[in-house]
């Protein structure tokens, strides 16, 4: 199929959001279809050795900036895109945006809508019903079953397959094949350290960064990494670790897409302490209905996995493939790290049960179920 994506995400960008449109297009290419994305920002577009590199991705596609005024929050771009895609008559569309998908759908275009989140403000409910209202609907991603059961009570209209597809979020096993052991993968960082417990992500508010800081205080003997963040928030943790003479944490910063899988692997254990409040780069909260990729990723590593027992994060993880604990608990936190340094034989389980589970959760398993039986009839035209 001919199929045009688009996204409000800026490309490239260090946000989830757009590390998820990237390696979802990918995905259609890899599948044999054809791709051409829209998303706001300056001509000319990135190049793709740029985009290799921060995103890791291996498949091009046609992707096309067009300019936006921030003050109309996305609705000139969103109207642009649409207009240009249908010119380039694609055979579907496939969208994040709530005004690209209700004047899409309502125009009678086939039509996919992603969402992570409640429609929000004062146009999202409307411009909602709109999509599921139009001709053109075709189908409905969510990215957690929690999601999708608020948004049928909600909405008072049953949302249920074919037309709504649960869609977590993903992970490409391929940079994950054949990592070294933890003591391994260590000494190609050059990192020191008997046992090392790690985060990957962002350092915004809800991540469990004040749990976490906590741990290293209470266990000077494990070496606590934490990759991601953006410089003004490292720093600010970097002067509070000083501040406070904890020595055992270590800050990376931003770290490419390509390069986290041998970082992940550099640690023994993973830690995902989100709270019951999680911040996103919007500003909203999410912890009711995220699907966060470091899940997924940390699972391909297969490594034992720390994380907050959220009813949400249930929907992937279990008792057989991480350890779930109170994210309010710390002393809990502080048992079970530590009952696992001193036992390499239920590391190995955990881990080698979540590597099995992360099989699932493919970005390329992901976009076929969001695609299955969408083809257009043998001989049909968009729309």
């Amino acid at each position: 199929m001919r199929i045009a994506a688009i996204a409000t995400s800026r490309i490239p960008s260090r946000s989830a959001n757009s590390i998820r449109v990237m390696k979802v297009c990918q995905a259609m290419v890899r599948l044999g279809h054809e791709v051409e994305l829209w998303t706001p920002g300056p001509s000319p577009a990135p190049s793709w050795a740029d985009l290799r590199r921060i995103y890791d991705v291996r498949a091009e596609f046609g992707l096309h900036r067009l300019a936006s005024w921030g003050a109309l929050r996305r609705w000139d771009f969103s109207l642009r895109a649409v207009a240009q895609s249908i010119r380039a008559q694609p055979d579907l569309w496939y969208v994040w945006p709530y005004q690209t998908a209700a004047a899409l759908a309502r125009l009678g275009h086939p039509t996919i809508l992603e969402m992570h989140d409640r429609p929000a403000g004062v146009a999202g409910p409307a411009l909602f019903r709109l999509f599921l209202g139009g001709r053109g609907a075709r189908r409905l991603l969510v990215i957690t079953e929690a999601l999708r059961a608020w948004l049928e009570a909600r909405y008072r209209r049953p949302l249920q397959t074919p037309f709504t597809v649960i869609t977590p979020s993903g992970v490409d096993l391929e940079p994950y094949e054949g990592l070294p052991s933890a003591r391994e993968a260590r000494a190609r960082l050059g990192w020191s350290g008997a046992f090392v417990a790690g985060y990957t992500g962002h350092l915004y508010p809800g991540r469990g960064l004040e749990l976490m800081l906590e741990l290293a205080r209470r266990s000077p003997e494990i070496v606590f990494v934490w990759a991601g963040g953006e410089p003004e928030a490292v720093g600010g943790w970097a002067a509070r670790l000083e501040a406070q003479g904890i020595q055992n944490v270590r800050l990376l910063g931003f770290v490419p897409q390509r390069d986290l899988p041998l970082i992940q692997a550099a640690c023994d254990v993973l830690l995902m302490p989100y709270q019951k409040v999680i911040a996103v780069s919007s500003g909203g909260d999410t912890a009711a209905f995220a699907s966060p990729m470091k899940a997924f990723e940390y699972m391909a590593a297969g490594r034992p996995i720390l994380s907050s027992d959220l009813p949400v994060l249930r929907e992937v993880l279990n008792d057989g493939n991480a350890v779930l604990l109170d994210p309010q608990e710390v002393d809990a936190w502080e048992v079970a790290l530590k009952s696992l340094v001193g036992d390499e034989p239920r590391r190995m389980r955990l881990g080698q049960a979540a590597r099995r589970g992360a099989a699932r959760y493919t970005w390329l398993e992901r976009t076929r179920r969001a695609l299955e039986g969408l083809a257009p009839a043998p001989g049909s035209g968009a729309g």
